[in-house]
C-alpha cells in the first residue's frame, strides 16, 4: 500500500498548505468551543429550575408558601422553622447543595426536628396581597408544628419572623436574625441610600408595570446593577475561560439555578415594605400594625441570636446588631456575631456554615429542650 506522502514542514514551499490546515483545524475547534459557551450561558441564565438539596416532605400548603419538614417530626425538643426570604429568590438558599446547607448543618448539629417556609411566586390573583397574608400564614405553619417554634429569620424573613415574635412572644421559644434590617436607618449601605433618595412613585411604576405584581426579573437586573463587573462581564468571561471544566460548570450551575429565578411578588406587599420598612422605619420605632396590633419588638423577651456579615452590602451589620437595643430581651440572653463576607454567604456560604452555624445549632438546642 502506498504511504501517504508527509509535508516536510521544513520546506517554505509548502508552508501555506500547512498553515491553511491548521487554520482550519483551529478555527473548527474555535467555533466548537464558542458554541458550547453560548449554550451553557443560555442554561444558566433561565434555562434551569431551583431545586432543594436535602430530602424532605411537603407537611402543608399555603397560598403563599409550601411548608416543607425535615428531620423527624417525632423529635425531642421545639421544632426549628427557617423562615427563608421572601424578598425575590426561592428558598434554596437555606438548602443550597449537599454539603452546603444550612438546613442540613442544623440538623446535623442536634436539631431533629427542622421546617423551611418555601415561599411561592405570586401570580396576578395575589397581588393585593399584603403582609398582613404573609404574617398570617406563618402564623399558621407555627401553630402546626405544635404552637411555639425557635425561628430562624433570614434576611426578609428576619422581620416577618421578628414581626410574629412581637405580635404573639409566646410562640416564640428562640429567634435567630441572620441579616436581617431590623433598624433600617442604622448604618450606611446603598439599599437605605436609595430607599430614601427614589421617591415612591418609582416603585409604584415598578408595580404596574409588573400587572400589579413586583416582578423577580426586575429585582434580579437591580441586584446585578449593584455590581454591573462582575454580572455583566466577568461571570461571562470566567465562564468562557472554564468552560472545558466540568467542576466549575456543574459548581455554576448549583448557583445559578437558584440566582436566576427570582421569584414575583403582591405589589401591595412590597409597597407596603417600601414605604413602612425602609422607608419609615416603622417596625424598629414600634409604629408598624400587624394583624391588628402595633408591634413593639420591647415583646420580645426570648433568646436572640444576631448574625451579621461584616461585608454585606444588602444589610449592613449596623441594621442587625442594632435589634441589641431595640428586643425587650435581657442583653445577657442575646448573642451578636459579625462574621467574614457578604449577604448570601451568611445563609450558603460553605466558611460560614462550617464555622458558624452548627454553634447557632448548638446555641438553638440549649434553649430546646422541653
Amino acid at each position: 500500500m502506498t504511504q501517504p506522502t508527509k509535508i516536510p514542514s521544513a520546506v517554505p514551499a509548502f508552508w501555506p498548505m500547512q498553515l491553511a490546515t491548521q487554520l482550519m483545524s483551529e478555527g473548527a475547534e474555535l467555533v466548537a468551543r464558542n458554541l458550547k459557551f453560548v449554550a451553557e450561558d443560555l442554561k444558566l441564565h433561565g434555562g434551569l429550575k431551583p431545586v432543594l438539596a436535602t430530602p424532605n416532605r411537603v407537611r402543608m400548603e399555603l397560598r403563599s408558601m409550601t411548608l416543607r419538614d425535615y428531620g423527624k417530626p417525632g423529635a425531642a425538643g421545639v421544632p426549628t422553622l427557617v423562615d427563608a426570604p421572601h424578598a425575590g429568590h426561592t428558598a434554596t438558599i437555606a438548602d443550597f447543595a449537599p454539603g452546603q446547607s444550612l438546613v442540613q448543618t442544623l440538623l446535623d448539629h442536634g436539631i431533629g426536628h427542622v421546617a423551611l417556609t418555601d415561599w411561592k411566586s405570586a401570580t396576578p390573583d395575589m397581588k393585593d396581597l399584603d403582609i398582613d397574608n404573609y404574617l398570617a400564614d406563618l402564623l399558621v405553619a407555627v401553630d402546626d408544628l405544635g404552637g411555639r417554634v425557635n425561628l430562624v429569620g433570614l434576611c426578609q424573613g428576619g422581620w416577618l419572623s421578628a414581626m410574629l415574635a412581637a405580635r404573639f412572644p409566646e410562640k416564640v421559644n428562640a429567634l435567630v436574625l441572620a441579616g436581617t434590617p431590623v433598624d433600617t436607618d442604622a448604618g450606611d449601605g446603598p439599599i437605605k441610600r436609595m430607599a430614601h433618595a427614589t421617591p415612591l412613585s418609582f416603585y409604584e411604576d415598578l408595580v404596574q408595570a409588573g400587572g400589579g405584581l413586583m416582578r423577580g426579573r426586575f429585582m434580579l437586573q437591580g441586584w446585578k446593577g449593584m455590581h454591573p463587573d462582575e454580572h455583566y462581564f466577568k461571570e461571562h468571561l470566567d465562564l468562557y475561560e472554564h468552560i472545558d471544566d466540568p467542576a466549575y460548570v456543574a459548581k455554576r450551575e448549583v448557583f445559578e439555578r437558584w440566582y436566576e429565578n427570582p421569584i414575583d411578588l403582591p405589589g401591595r406587599w412590597y409597597l407596603q415594605a417600601i414605604e413602612h420598612l425602609f422607608k419609615n422605619n416603622d417596625l424598629a420605632h414600634g409604629r408598624f400594625v400587624g394583624l391588628g396590633r402595633t408591634l413593639s419588638l420591647r415583646s420580645i423577651t426570648c433568646p436572640a441570636y444576631l448574625l451579621a456579615g461584616a461585608a454585606d452590602d444588602i444589610t449592613t451589620p449596623e441594621q442587625v446588631l442594632a435589634a441589641r437595643g431595640l428586643l425587650g430581651t435581657p442583653p445577657e440572653k442575646i448573642v451578636e456575631q459579625t462574621v467574614p463576607g457578604g449577604h448570601i454567604g451568611l445563609f450558603m456560604g460553605a466558611r460560614t456554615l462550617r464555622e458558624h452555624w452548627p454553634k447557632i445549632a448548638r446555641w438553638l438546642v440549649a434553649h430546646s429542650r422541653h
